[in-house]
């Protein structure tokens, strides 16, 4: 998998979770799926780092998106 991709995905995830995790602990219950979806973005995330070569700033993340995306549409 493309690390630019692994990236984007697992932030994604890792985004969705958030509302979710919320969600759950409002309901009083225990928020397994999001719980589940924050360590699979997190996992995606740390790949995406520890394998892209010269790793990865918090200003290049706009970039990284915008180029996953272009490649989709594109």
């Amino acid at each position: 998998m493309d690390t630019d991709l692994a990236l984007v995905v697992g932030l994604v995830i890792a985004g969705f979770s958030v509302p979710s995790i919320l969600s759950a602990m409002s309901d009083a219950r225990a928020p397994r799926v999001a719980a589940i979806a924050a360590i699979v973005g997190g996992g995606l995330i740390v790949y995406a780092v520890q394998t892209n070569p010269g790793g990865y700033n918090f200003n290049d993340v706009p970039q990284v998106f915008v180029n996953v995306v272009g490649r989709l549409v594109g």
